[in-house]
């Protein structure tokens, strides 16, 4: 059953979002050669719990770290190690906050150093289908509606959609109805009402959409050993329209990078 949530929940919600956000932005300085995952993975932890917020992954599902740490051909849910980042490397890091009893939930995929312009061109692609998605979260529309246009913006550029993974609903539960695929059909599923909160997050792999997990029970690589990509955002629907509760903005001020790209879906200027 999709939760609908008050005005001032999307407030509180918007606070959790913006935990993960900023705990994000703190870690894109750190991530460059050499560094290590469990070092980042402990930093993460302590700067959530400094924001007066709880990991969100942390032992849910007994999950063992704060992060999901995806390196390269790894899709989603890595487990942070001692392996440092190399050169070229890309790293998916996905991260949750619950502050408020509300979650936070989103993801970013980072260059380390220089990367590949082929590996560059999917994660620019991966990140424009986000937007495209959001797009279509608004009154009248349905769930398909949003998975067709990442699905289509993406496969027009010969990359392949995962399918067994997709965003949900959040709020109190880190995964709440409704299901929100990153593939299907127009006008299909769940309509969406205002105060529904998803969180959007295209998995879009270089070569194959074929999937294939490690023995620890967690981590998800790409069939065909190729890279990854993940994007995710927290969004609400607030009068008939998308409204970003999440921010890549700390990423961006970390890494130096300008951007306008989430101005059309924020009706508050951030702090």
């Amino acid at each position: 059953m999709v939760k609908i949530k008050t005005l001032e929940e999307i407030e509180m919600m918007r606070e959790s979002a913006l935990v993960v956000s900023k705990t994000l932005g703190m870690l894109a300085s750190e991530i460059k050669p050499g560094a290590n995952p469990l070092k980042l993975d402990k930093m993460a932890e302590d700067f959530i719990r400094e924001q007066g917020a709880e990991p969100g992954f942390l032992g849910m599902y007994d999950f063992p770290n704060t992060l999901n740490w995806s390196p390269n051909a790894q899709v989603v849910h890595g487990i942070p190690n001692n392996e440092t980042l190399k050169e070229g490397d890309i790293i998916s890091v996905d991260c949750g906050a619950l502050k408020n009893g509300y979650y936070g939930d989103h993801a970013y995929t980072f260059e380390v150093g220089e990367v590949a312009e082929e590996t560059r061109k999917l994660l620019e692609v991966t990140k424009e289908s986000l937007y495209v998605g959001i797009r279509q979260f608004k009154l009248g529309n349905r769930v398909g509606d949003v998975a067709f246009a990442i699905q289509s913006h993406c496969e027009s550029h010969g990359y392949g959609v995962v399918r067994e993974l997709v965003g949900h609903g959040l709020g109190k539960d880190l995964h709440e109805d409704p299901q929100m695929p990153n593939y299907g059909k127009r006008g299909r599923g769940k309509k969406f009402k205002n105060g529904m909160v998803v969180a959007i997050e295209p998995m879009i792999n270089m070569g194959t959409r074929n999937i294939k997990q490690l023995k620890d029970g967690w981590t998800i690589l790409t069939a065909d050993g190729q890279p990854s990509a993940h994007f995710e955002h927290d969004v609400a629907l607030i009068d008939g329209k998308p409204e970003l509760l999440s921010t890549f903005k700390y990423i961006y001020e970390a890494l130096g990078i300008q951007s306008d790209e989430e101005s059309e879906f924020r009706s508050k200027s951030l702090v």
